[in-house]
């Protein structure tokens, strides 16, 4: 059965069409095109319309042209089923999206899977995603049980001593991947000193960072995005607590450094290799840059998505079958993306390079970001 319950939540849906719509295969981009995780969403937004705009000017997949409706879920699950249910009232057969594990989840399986539409998440990192049995899901990024093995593993080995703190937003993702590295960490011996979780949109930390100044804690691992991230991180330096914070890949975007200020130095984060340092991107990179974007974080996780959906709409002959393309994609590759070559598993995991610890500093311009440890 199909479901079609619109809440009453704004949508805001952009559908770009050009030539004959009837023959386009319109890609919904689903994510936090406005908030506080705006900067996510760019990143998804901008990384699928290029790809677009590069497969458009190549000729399109099989002589069709594929155009983009952009829905905006602000990063609440509740918002994420309207752009959902938007999506499937206005035909779209496959989504890349969402940023969000907490709003992928449902929306994939309340409305994409009862739809016939396949879902490409680029960030959503939470492994219930793609551990459900479902046909439709994939993801371009990695899965917290493999982030949070490095983190854990990480934390046991160059902190062996430290008194550390494990805190989280109690979001699928933030709370998922601290449970998955405190998983790894418990199981190298250690035991973090507080376990605590806060909530998203919290802005006065004082309470926490009394108790973990008390506790001596010097390590802050953050199962979050960079929102709070940044506050706990400026909020404990101006308390006097001198701590690291370690977290994952919820934190990159380079308003990190904005809302932190200077104690964002020493931050330290896991991520997948950088896909801007590949020599075979450095055009694209310049391209995303002449136009005034920086492709960082999942802006090329987004076009890879992007990518991988039109291989296996050729290899189905057709954009018509949504689990058809599915079926290509588990049983076909690899595939050649801005990421690599990339194979997915019968769940939809892609097969990829393991996560890597990255510090944050300034960089030769003067800016800090985040750098991939030597």
């Amino acid at each position: 059965m199909k479901k079609s319950l619109l809440s009453a939540v704004a949508l805001t849906a952009m559908v770009a069409f050009s030539g004959n719509a009837w023959a386009d295969i319109i890609i919904g981009v689903g994510g936090p095109l406005t908030g506080p995780n705006a900067a996510f969403g760019a990143q998804l937004q901008k990384g699928a319309e290029q790809a677009i705009a590069d497969i458009n000017a190549a000729g399109g997949i099989n002589g069709e042209k594929l155009v983009i409706a952009l829905g905006d879920d602000v990063s609440d699950p509740k918002q994420g089923i309207s752009v959902a249910n938007k999506f499937a009232s206005d035909g779209v057969k496959y989504v890349v999206g969402h940023f969000n594990s907490g709003v992928s989840i449902p929306a994939s399986q309340e409305v994409y899977a009862e739809n016939g539409m396949l879902e490409v998440t680029p960030a959503a990192t939470n492994p219930v995603f793609t551990e459900r049995g479902l046909w439709n899901t994939f993801r371009t990024c990695g899965r917290d049980d493999q982030q949070g093995g490095v983190a854990g593993k990480y934390l046991a080995e160059k902190f062996a001593d430290a008194k550390i703190a494990i805190i989280d937003d109690k979001t699928p993702y933030g709370q998922g991947l601290a449970e998955e590295t405190m998983k790894a960490y418990n199981a190298a011996g250690k035991k973090q000193v507080i376990r605590e979780g806060v909530n998203v949109g919290d802005k006065d930390f004082s309470a926490l960072i009394s108790k973990m100044k008390e506790a001596g804690v010097s390590i802050i691992y953050w199962g979050g995005l960079h929102t709070e991230a940044g506050l706990i991180i400026r909020q404990a330096k101006d308390a006097g607590l001198k701590a690291t914070l370690v977290s994952g890949d919820g934190i990159v975007s380079n308003e990190l450094a904005s809302i932190a200020g200077d104690a964002v130095e020493g931050t330290l984060n896991t991520f997948g290799p950088d896909p801007t340092l590949r020599p075979e991107n450095k055009e694209l990179v310049a391209k995303f840059k002449a136009a005034g974007f920086n492709p960082e974080a999942y802006t090329l996780y987004s076009y890879a998505a992007v990518q991988v959906i039109a291989e296996g709409i050729k290899l189905a002959g057709s954009p018509d079958d949504a689990e058809v393309v599915a079926k290509a994609l588990k049983e076909k590759g690899p595939f050649k993306t801005v990421l690599g070559d990339m194979a997915f598993d019968a769940k939809g995991d892609p097969k990829l390079p393991g996560y890597v610890m990255y510090e944050w500093k300034k960089g030769p311009d003067g800016k800090y970001s985040y750098f991939p440890q030597g």
